[in-house]
C-alpha cells in the first residue's frame, strides 16, 4: 500500500463482550450499534462527525450497511459492505485509510460482528459459498474442521509437530486470554488438559477449535486527533488459485513488500496478532511473516511460547477469547490498537511501540483463500 498512510490514523478500538449465551432480544443489528456507541465514545466523537461507515456481516442480512447508517442516524459520504470473514477487517481498514486519503471521508467507523443463536452458524456453514456445495457435495465434511484437520494432519507429517507442539501454542494465549476480561475462556490451560480434550476430528481436538460466540469490534479511523498509525499494509487474494498445498498464505508473497514498506522486521515487533482459526493456520501465518526463518515449527513453538515468550495473541485469540464470526477479522486489530494505546490493563505489553496483524480466510473449497496484514505503529 502506497500513498500517505499517515494521513488517516486509528483513534479508538473496541469489542462489545463477547457470548455464548446472548440475552433474548439480541440481534447482530444490536450488536453492531452496541460497538458504534462504545467507540465514538472512546474517540470523544458525535455521530455527526461521522462521513464514512464500513460494516463487515454474516448475518446482518438482508440488511447491508446503508440499512445500519439510516438506523444509526449517520449521513456517510464513503459506505462499505464487507463479507471476507478473517481478512475483513484489514480489508476495511485499507479502504477506510483511502478514502480518507483521497478526501471522501474525515472520520470513518469500521463495524464487524455476528450473531448466532440456535442452528444459526450450522445454516451459515451450510450456506457458506457456491464452490464448497458444488465441489464437497455429498462428502460429510461437516464444516471446516474437518478440512483444516486435513491440513493439520499434513503440517504435522511436512514438520515433524506432534499435539503438543500445537499445545503450546493454545497454552500460551490461554494464559494471555486468563487476563482478558472479555475472554469466553479464561481458566487455566495445562498442556495435559489440552492433550485430554475430545476429538473433533482427528488430529483436531476441542480446544483447537474456536468457541463460536456473539459480539462486535468497533474501529474509528480518522484524519484528526492522535491515533496508530499504518507503516505498511499488504494483501493478496486468491494466491495460488486453490491448487497449493493450503500451508502457505498469500503473506508469504508479500512479506518481503510488507517489512520493506515498514522499514521494519519480524524481530522489531513488540505485539504480534495472527488470524487463529485453528492452531496449524496460526503458524503457518507466522513462518510466512518470517518469524520462523530456520523452518523448524517445533523448536519456534518451544522457543517463543515457552523459553523466550513472543507476545502473540494477546487477548487469547480467538481460540480463548472467541470468535464472532466475522468480528473474528477485526478482533486483532481492536487488540492490537488497544495495545498501541496503552489500554490493555493486566495483559498491557511494556512499551509496545510496533506490532503486525494479520488476516486469513474465505475458504472455497480446500483452504483460506484470502489474506492481509498491516504493521501498525503507537502514537
Amino acid at each position: 500500500m502506497t500513498g500517505d498512510r499517515r494521513a488517516a490514523r486509528i483513534v479508538a478500538a473496541v469489542e462489545t463482550p463477547y457470548t455464548r449465551h446472548p440475552a433474548e432480544g439480541t440481534t447482530t443489528e444490536t450488536l453492531l450499534a452496541d460497538a458504534f456507541v462504545r467507540v465514538l465514545a472512546g474517540a470523544g466523537l458525535d455521530r455527526a462527525d461521522v462521513d464514512g461507515l464500513g460494516v463487515a456481516s454474516f448475518t446482518h442480512t438482508p440488511d447491508r450497511a446503508i440499512d445500519l447508517a439510516w438506523k444509526l442516524g449517520v449521513r456517510p459520504r464513503w459506505l462499505m459492505d464487507d463479507g471476507n470473514g478473517g481478512a475483513s477487517g484489514i480489508q476495511l481498514l485499507q479502504h477506510a485509510m483511502r478514502a480518507i486519503e483521497a478526501g471522501d471521508a474525515t472520520t470513518v467507523v469500521l463495524l464487524s460482528g455476528d450473531h448466532f443463536d440456535g442452528d444459526s452458524f450450522r445454516t451459515l456453514v451450510d450456506n457458506y459459498n457456491r464452490t464448497t456445495a458444488e465441489v464437497l457435495a455429498g462428502i460429510p465434511t461437516g464444516g471446516p474442521n474437518v478440512l483444516f484437520a486435513m491440513l493439520t494432519q499434513q503440517q504435522m507429517e511436512a514438520h515433524g509437530l506432534e499435539r503438543e507442539d500445537y499445545g503450546r501454542l493454545v497454552v500460551a494465549q490461554r494464559r494471555w486470554a486468563g487476563l482478558n476480561p472479555g475472554a469466553v475462556y479464561r481458566a487455566p490451560l495445562t498442556l495435559e488438559e489440552y492433550l485430554a480434550s475430545p476429538i473433533v476430528a482427528e488430529p483436531l481436538h476441542r480446544l483447537d477449535c474456536v468457541p463460536v460466540v456473539s459480539g462486535a469490534d468497533a474501529l474509528v479511523v480518522s484524519a484528526a486527533g492522535e491515533g496508530v498509525t499504518v507503516r505498511a499494509l499488504r494483501a493478496l487474494h486468491n494466491h495460488d488459485g486453490q491448487e497449493g498445498d493450503g500451508l502457505q498464505t498469500g503473506i508469504a508473497e508479500f512479506a518481503g513488500g510488507l517489512w520493506g514498506d515498514a522499514d521494519a522486521g519480524p524481530e522489531d515487533m513488540d505485539v504480534v496478532s495472527v488470524y487463529d482459526d485453528y492452531p496449524a493456520m496460526a503458524l503457518a501465518q507466522l513462518a510466512d511473516l518470517g518469524f520462523v526463518p530456520d523452518g523448524d515449527l517445533g523448536g519456534f513453538l518451544r522457543r517463543r511460547f515457552e523459553d523466550e515468550p513472543l507476545a502473540v495473541n494477546t487477548s487469547g485469540g480467538q481460540l480463548s477469547a472467541g470468535q464472532a464470526g466475522c468480528a473474528g477479522g477485526m478482533h486483532g486489530l481492536v487488540e492490537v490498537v488497544t495495545q498501541l494505546l496503552g489500554r490493555a490493563g493486566e495483559r498491557q505489553v511494556e512499551s509496545a511501540r510496533l506490532a503486525v496483524v494479520t488476516g486469513y480466510g474465505m475458504v472455497l473449497y480446500r483452504y483460506g483463500a484470502c489474506a492481509n496484514a498491516v504493521v501498525l505503529e503507537a502514537p
